[in-house]
């Protein structure tokens, strides 16, 4: 016995130190793979980001320009069902890629779904770009988060790594994606602890960060430094008007939890139209009636931002344009096409603030010079009322409009919207969108026999991803 525990005594002396080393050399590893996949995010998140400019491009030439031959109409709706029949055989060969793609991120950390990395990856690039570019009022920001995540399984996947070292690196690849889709490297970090990870973890922190910031320096090679939105020059209201920003606050709470509570409707309405097919020509029908009745509709309205900053619009066409843009990105998100929420939400933040400011400076002490500030804040403020991730909205909006001294409106604003959000029982939109897609996976496999054996609706995550079970939202 005693020679037996001497050898156990002198194992454990030779393994302590070595464990110990192992573990300090862990960090480095991950902080240089975590580099690594916001490298290979950055290429590319960078050319889906470059190819969705030219796509805008080609369809504002085709809508409005001005030397337009006759035959780019027939051109661009030739296009449009081109791009509709690809979308749907797309969605029919991987459901996974619908939608926004953050659902089925934080779905796959739940355990509860497991895509295909490269096919998720191939498809959701192509059939993202097809959507977002035929004008559909989705934003690029849902898909690099998917596409990123997905480049950070397929490293994982050609390394060997381990599980827990793979969610890290997936992680890693969504924060990434979101610092190269809006310059945002702080907010994808942030976006990963909050709203996917959810749980702080030293290891996530720095694989992420390092991703973030190589992703972001990629995409800034290609974009530039300049901010997504550029609203250069705006006034802030006194400290006594700040009643303001907690009014709006309240309106906004109010607006996320319409927003939230239409797309559940709206998609169950979509839902009862068979084949799947009849979907991609709502779309088509849609984007070819925005197109021509209000085209400065069209697209997730990245442009409408910095034209209501500058007080473009009157009233009555900010009040028309707000209405247009909430039923249309309403739609458009439910027909199901990949593309996501977060533009075209933040789009409707800072159309609500700037109708805020015309409406509310004519009895107030509040200048319509203030406008560019309130729609600012207004983007923070439907982020958290929408998404219910404050300090994310707040990093976010700081970084994509380099006003880095609004910290405290931005905190405020966010703040009494989450509070409004939650007490009048609205669910975060993430939250509700992953909840309502493993539901459609379990009833559409309920009682369906999967490679022999039979399938109960809570075991979806059995399943291959590759199963044809129709879009999923």
């Amino acid at each position: 016995m005693s020679y037996r525990s001497n050898k156990l005594k002198k194992l454990n002396a030779n393994y302590m130190p070595r464990a110990l080393s192992a573990l300090g050399t862990l960090k480095y590893r991950i902080i240089l793979e975590g580099a690594a996949v916001g490298a290979m995010v950055g290429v590319v998140v960078s050319a889906f980001r470059f190819s969705l400019s030219k796509m805008d491009v080609l369809r504002d030439w085709i809508v409005s320009g001005e030397d337009r031959p006759s035959w780019a109409i027939w051109m661009g709706v030739g296009l449009l069902v081109l791009f509709a029949v690809l979308v749907s055989l797309f969605l029919k060969w991987e459901p996974l890629i619908s939608g926004s793609g953050i659902p089925q991120v934080e779905g796959e950390f739940e355990g509860k779904v497991k895509p295909i990395w490269w096919r998720v990856l191939l498809l959701k690039f192509l059939g993202g770009l097809m959507a977002i570019g035929s004008g559909l009022a989705l934003g690029r920001e849902g898909p690099s988060i998917q596409l990123g995540a997905m480049t950070g399984k397929g490293f994982s996947r050609m390394r060997g790594r381990f599980k827990s070292e793979e969610r890290m690196l997936i992680a890693a690849g969504a924060g990434a994606g979101l610092a190269a889709a809006f310059g945002a490297p702080l907010a994808g970090l942030v976006f990963v602890l909050e709203e996917i990870y959810r749980v702080f973890d030293s290891k996530v922190l720095l694989s992420t960060l390092a991703a973030t910031i190589v992703a972001d320096f990629i995409s800034s090679i290609v974009f530039g430094l300049q901010p997504v939105f550029e609203i250069l020059s705006f006034s802030k209201p006194k400290l006594q008007d700040y009643w303001t920003i907690i009014l709006l606050g309240v309106v906004i709470g109010g607006i996320g939890v319409l927003y939230n509570r239409s797309i559940a409707f709206m998609q169950d309405l979509m839902d009862k139209f068979r084949p799947a097919w009849v979907k991609a020509v709502l779309a088509v029908a849609a984007v070819i009636l925005v197109a021509w009745v209000f085209p400065l509709g069209l697209g997730s309205g990245h442009g409408l931002i910095e034209g209501t900053a500058r007080g473009s619009f009157d009233l009555q066409f900010l009040a028309l344009l707000l209405a247009v843009k909430f039923i249309y990105c309403i739609f458009s998100f439910s027909t199901g096409a990949p593309g996501g929420i977060f533009l075209p939400l933040l789009v409707l933040g800072g159309l609500t603030g700037g109708l805020f400011t015309l409406l509310i400076s004519p009895a107030s002490a509040v200048d319509e010079a203030n406008i560019g500030f309130y729609v600012i804040i207004g983007m923070a403020g439907m982020f958290s009322a929408i998404v219910r991730a404050p300090l994310t909205g707040i990093i976010l909006i700081s970084e994509m409009t380099g006003a880095l001294s609004n910290l405290l409106p931005l905190s405020l604003v966010a703040l009494i919207s989450y509070i409004v959000a939650e007490g009048l029982g609205g669910r975060p939109i993430y939250e509700q969108l992953l909840d309502r897609m493993l539901e459609k996976r379990a009833s559409q496999r309920k009682g369906r026999p999967v490679r022999g054996k039979k399938v109960s609706p809570g075991s979806g995550e059995n399943a291959p991803s590759g199963i044809p079970e129709g879009p999923l939202e």
